[in-house]
């Protein structure tokens, strides 16, 4: 069983990487690391940022995502300042809320919108492994559902939103899903190839 650490202080990431990476023979460890600054221009440069951060403190292969919500009718935005959009400390309603109010007046056929995920796994040796994943959907007039976290409420793919599907519907289609299990991929090449030069 391959043991990571998450680099991550969001509590229902950290349930998503142990739940997609287990059948992986992947077990994923939650310690408790410095909050880490995310100045990255792109969701792969603050993946890297984390996942160096939490390899460093704690010595040990570590894995870290960034991820956000990119709405074309807002050029891309909130994009890397997903978690930041209505400000520090704000909750997930406020965020919304937010997004909701900002695109008041855009019709059905102009929400499009789409959830990236980028992965990076370090190693102690410098090495890295990196992966990335898309979902395509579209923004909902109001939330809806009771699971999932962030903007999963107003994030529609087909007639659901992500808030409305079980852990496993969204698993296999989220852009987390898709990035984690490339990354499962890429780890056991990096197993096969760096295993026999030992």
């Amino acid at each position: 069983m391959e043991e990571l650490i998450v680099g991550t202080h969001n509590r229902n990431k950290v349930l998503e990487f142990q739940r997609i990476l287990k059948p992986f023979g992947i077990t994923v460890l939650e310690v408790s690391l410095p909050e880490i600054e995310e100045t990255g221009k792109t969701f792969a440069e603050n993946a890297l940022l984390k996942a160096s951060a939490a390899c460093r403190v704690t010595g040990k292969p570590a894995v870290s995502d960034d991820s956000g919500l990119m709405v074309d009718a807002l050029h891309g935005a909130p994009g890397v300042y997903s978690a930041r959009y209505a400000g520090c400390g704000a909750s997930n309603e406020e965020r919304i809320a937010k997004l909701l109010n900002v695109l008041k007046g855009i019709p059905e056929n102009a929400r499009s919108a789409k959830f990236v995920c980028s992965i990076c796994c370090v190693f102690p040796n410098g090495r890295r492994i990196t992966a990335e994943g898309e979902c395509l959907g579209r923004i909902a007039f109001a939330p809806r559902g009771n699971s999932g976290f962030g903007y999963d409420p107003v994030f529609l793919v087909g007639g659901k939103t992500f808030a409305e599907l079980s852990s496993e519907e969204k698993d296999k289609i989220s852009h987390r899903g898709k990035a984690l299990r490339r990354f499962s991929d890429e780890l056991k090449k990096y197993k096969e190839k760096y295993d026999a030069e030992q």
